[in-house]
C-alpha cells in the first residue's frame, strides 16, 4: 500500500492513483512484493530538521529514506522536500513532475536495496532511475 502524506507542503501535480501504479511496477519490476510506503511531502526546512535529529548533517537534500523492508517486502518512509524539487527542476532544465518522478524512484530505489554512495553505485541506481521514469505514465 502507497500513502501520501503531506507535512508541511501540498503537492498538486501528481497523478497519485497513477502514479501507485507506477511505483507498484517499479517494486513487482525488482522481485520483491510492496508492503506499505509513505511518501511524506514537505518542506526544505522540515527535512533538514529531519536530517539533523535522524542521520546528524546540517544541510539541505531532496529525499530521505526510511527503510523498514523485511524478507523481500518493500516498506518504508519516503521524505521529500518539495522546495528541492523545485529548484533541482530549474537546475536541471526539467519539468516539475520529472524531478518529483525521478526523486520519488530514487527513494524507492533505496528501499529495495540500490545505493548511491559511489560513483559505480550511483551510476547504476541513475540507470535504474532512467529505465522506470521511461515507464512512468504519471
Amino acid at each position: 500500500m502507497i500513502h501520501y502524506l503531506e507535512e508541511d507542503r501540498k503537492e498538486k501535480s501528481l497523478k497519485r492513483a497513477a502514479a501507485k501504479k507506477w511505483l507498484m511496477e517499479v517494486v513487482n519490476s525488482e522481485g520483491m512484493k510492496l508492503g506499505v510506503i509513505n511518501y511524506i511531502f514537505c518542506s526544505d526546512e522540515f527535512l533538514v530538521k529531519v536530517n539533523i535529529e535522524f542521520l546528524k548533517r546540517d544541510y539541505f537534500t531532496d529525499v530521505i529514506s526510511f527503510d523498514y523492508t523485511e524478507n523481500g517486502v518493500v516498506s518504508g518512509d519516503i521524505m521529500i522536500s518539495l522546495d528541492r524539487v523545485t529548484e533541482n527542476a530549474s537546475t536541471m532544465g526539467v519539468s516539475y513532475l520529472e524531478e518529483l518522478q525521478r526523486i520519488m524512484v530514487h527513494g524507492l530505489l533505496h528501499l529495495i536495496g540500490y545505493d548511491d554512495s559511489t560513483a559505480e553505485s550511483k551510476a547504476v541506481m541513475t540507470g535504474k532511475e532512467d529505465l522506470y521514469l521511461g515507464k512512468a505514465r504519471v
